[in-house]
């Protein structure tokens, strides 16, 4: 049955979605080159938008893309003249077997680990993995690590070039290997679950489905490494967020702050649950940048059975996380919470005190700066407004630029 070219290309995307880090992780794991793993993919692509039109599109899709990039890597080692490399030895004894199998083998995990190799420069670790493992594109990550979207391109070329060349094992890490490699992993998974849950504006679907991914990933690390505490904070910190997240827009596309959602369009057994694995993760009483992150959401969430949000001990979980692993994100969140706790000024000092530099581009400080403002007694509307429209000429999100221009308009 032949379809027609807009059919094949809506399937040749749902496949690539779907099974993108999956063919890529195998394939790199087999072959040893990430670099060479994305190309045959990308090549393989290319191909189902030529023959699904005239042919069908197969029956397993994912199955049909694995073994047309697997004879793209194959043709590339005869030119190479390696045509008996245990690499392609590999590939072509596994060929014809792929072919009838529908499931793509899932080495994802192991490959992050990979990327997460000591040799690999820290910088890069984490976009290597949101970009090889998770499908995600420069120009997705570059504005959430504050980085230019030139300067990581050229980080992640290099990262593929020393695996490739330096012959960075692909071996699974030893055990005793993993904790030193944990943290750019669990990084790597709440980096590709944020950009998931900001992605409020009728976003790509390649990017919202990454927060089922980093939900299901984060769960393969804590039945991997059980004895990781941070690994279950961190499961527990999505789970909150997404117990959430249907709060976080009306009905009509408005969006919606935190501090206003509708507790009633949350999920209780959602909130339970994360609520139990961070308990579970506390017993082992080895604290963690993601296990007191999850305790602020769980702090937030238990407006859901009090009525009230506790600003006091979020304030104090903040200042535990500020002491210990500040990051930019977590010291403007802390300066609002100063604020909420009745610490307007400490908190308009903690905010000033942050590195201009990152945070004349950082909408988050613009926005917490405004509502600081707003608080104190002290402040003139002037200072409010101006804060304001910076933080509005940095939204991209409409219905979050929306919300902040009602405010605006709202001064006295």
């Amino acid at each position: 049955m032949q379809t027609d070219s807009q059919a094949a290309f809506k399937a040749a995307e749902l496949a690539a979605r779907q099974s993108y880090g999956r063919v890529v992780s195998y394939l790199a794991w087999q072959w040893r080159d990430i670099a060479a793993a994305q190309d045959a993919l990308h090549d393989a692509l290319l191909k189902a938008l030529e023959v699904w039109p005239v042919d069908g599109v197969p029956a397993s899709p994912d199955a049909w893309i694995l073994t047309v990039a697997k004879r793209e890597l194959l043709q590339v080692a005869r030119h190479d003249r390696v045509r008996w490399d245990p690499a392609v030895t590999v590939l072509l004894e596994s060929d014809e077997a792929q072919a009838e199998r529908p499931v793509v083998p899932d080495a994802r995990l192991k490959l992050m680990f990979v990327c997460a190799h000591p040799a690999i420069d820290e910088r890069v670790r984490i976009p290597l993995m949101l970009q090889v493992v998770l499908g995600l594109q420069v120009a997705d990550m570059a504005p959430a690590l504050m980085v230019s979207p030139t300067s990581l391109a050229q980080r992640l070329v290099r990262a593929k070039q020393k695996i490739r060349d330096t012959a960075i094992r692909f071996e699974e890490p030893e055990l005793a290997e993993l904790p030193a490699r944990l943290e750019s992993v669990l990084e790597s998974i709440y980096g590709a679950f944020g950009l998931a849950l900001d992605a409020v504006d009728g976003a790509e679907t390649r990017i919202t489905d990454l927060r089922d991914e980093a939900l299901y990933l984060g769960t393969i690390v804590c039945e991997l490494l059980p004895g990781e505490p941070e690994a279950r904070g961190l499961l527990a910190l999505m789970m909150f967020c997404n117990a959430r997240r249907n709060a976080k827009v009306s009905p009509s596309g408005e969006f919606i702050p935190l501090a206003q959602q509708d507790v009633g369009r949350w999920s209780r057994d959602a909130i339970v649950g994360a609520d139990q694995m961070l308990w579970i993760a506390a017993q082992q009483r080895k604290p963690g940048p993601f296990q007191l992150e999850a305790a602020v959401q769980s702090a937030h969430c238990q407006r859901l059975f009090t009525g009230k949000t506790p600003w006091q001990g979020i304030d104090a979980l903040y200042r535990q996380i500020n002491a210990h692993y500040p990051t930019q994100g977590a010291l403007v969140a802390g300066a609002v919470a100063m604020g909420e706790a009745g610490r307007v000024r400490e908190g308009l000092a903690q905010l000033d005190a942050m590195d201009r530099s990152l945070t004349q581009s950082f909408q988050a400080w613009w926005v917490a700066k405004a509502h600081l403002l707003r608080l104190s007694a002290q402040s003139a509307t002037a200072e409010v407004d101006a804060a304001l429209q910076t933080a509005i000429g940095l939204t991209i999100h409409k219905p979050a630029r929306t919300y902040l221009e009602t405010l605006r308009s709202n001064l006295q």
